[in-house]
């Protein structure tokens, strides 16, 4: 298993502190535009900043936990936010900019699907070299997952294929294979019989 670590993160476009975040250029997307809940004014509390950096951190990396990370509060306390009076602009930003964050670990699976990832090679305990090792079950995933009419069981593209595959009851131990092994059985019992007399 690779360390989703040795994927460098392009630079992120969002502000890192609360100072940053009021000195950064104002960009025209659903994510910025979000109204921040209303709260009380504590310099360690939930402040305006704080909310915008979460909502920046949130879609740029998928993770919660980071978000408040970067945002210096805790998860807990983002979830409280969430649902606090007021929130439904907040709550709404957070859903988009989870979408964003999960669009982009399929870029990055997809990166991986198609280049591989480089993996140390190890020999007697030192590090020798690397190799590219590639993934076909995360290919195949996202081929699925990304175009299900052609690349799924129950797609209409593989209807055609359906006649080549077997049907479980007529396999070679179905009962209907049975009873037909069986009347041969029966039919060469037969000739034999009339064979000997």
């Amino acid at each position: 298993m690779t360390d989703m670590s040795s994927i460098p993160s392009p630079p992120s476009p969002w502000p890192t502190s609360p100072d940053a975040a009021a000195a950064a250029p104002t960009q025209p997307n659903a994510l910025v535009d979000f109204q921040p809940v209303p709260r009380r004014g504590r310099h360690d509390g939930w402040t305006v900043a704080r909310q915008r950096i979460f909502i920046a951190a949130l879609a740029d990396s998928g993770s919660v936990t980071h978000a408040a990370a970067q945002a210096g509060k805790s998860t807990v306390s983002a979830y409280q936010l969430r649902l606090a009076r007021n929130a439904e602009s907040f709550a709404a930003a957070w859903q988009a900019a989870l979408d964003q964050g999960v669009r982009r670990l399929e870029d990055i699976a997809m990166e991986r699907a198609i280049h591989g990832v480089e993996v140390p090679v190890y020999s007697y305990g030192k590090l020798v070299g690397t190799q590219r090792v590639y993934n076909d079950r995360l290919l195949m995933f996202l081929l699925r997952c990304r175009a299900p009419d052609r690349f799924t069981p129950l797609s209409p593209a593989h209807a055609s294929h359906k006649a080549l595959t077997p049907d479980p009851n007529s396999g070679p131990g179905s009962p209907a294979a049975i009873a037909a092994v069986e009347r041969v059985r029966q039919e060469i019992r037969r000739r034999r019989a009339l064979a000997g007399n």
